[in-house]
């Protein structure tokens, strides 16, 4: 039952990112990228990586595409423009690209044959592994990335009053 789900959660995985790059309104595509992160945080939660799973939705399918689709939004694109005319020869590299990922993958299935089982594992993605490993190993990079981004708020607001001001 459980690989059943996998596959269907991973076919639809992959049709929605096919749906991302094929659809022509950037607007589509970008839902179409919502149900590619739904769909990989489901897989994060049948790997009993809850805390994953939650980010994934709460963060990315959230917040990250919310101010996707208010950018698309913004930028008012109305007119779609047929770059292909202008690179029409540019299909000829994805002949030897698409041979380079069918190999890639066919290797990587042919050599994966030893799968280990989820209880021999320890376990990853839960809150408390993460909390533990972020305040003990990793508690330096932490507050040096949370000093980094505090820097990068303070510019931002500092470069936005230059400009409302002349």
């Amino acid at each position: 039952m459980e690989q059943a789900f996998f596959l269907i959660l991973a076919a639809f995985a992959v049709g929605a990112a096919l749906s991302v790059v094929v659809q022509r309104s950037p607007i589509y595509s970008a839902f179409s990228l919502i149900g590619v992160l739904v769909s990989l945080a489901a897989l994060y939660i049948m790997l009993k990586a809850e805390f994953l799973g939650a980010i994934q939705i709460i963060v990315y399918a959230g917040a990250i595409m919310v101010l996707f689709v208010f950018v698309i939004m913004l930028l008012n694109i109305r007119k779609e423009e047929n770059a292909l005319d202008k690179h029409r020869y540019l299909w000829l590299l994805a002949i030897p690209f698409a041979a380079t990922l069918i190999v890639e993958i066919l290797y990587t299935v042919l050599k994966v044959t030893d799968i280990p089982e989820l209880k021999d594992r320890p376990i990853i993605g839960d809150s408390q592994s993460i909390g533990y490993g972020l305040y003990t190993g990793y508690l330096m990079p932490f507050e040096l990335t949370s000093i980094l981004i505090l820097l990068a708020i303070v510019g931002a607001v500092i470069l936005a009053r230059r400009e409302k001001e002349d």
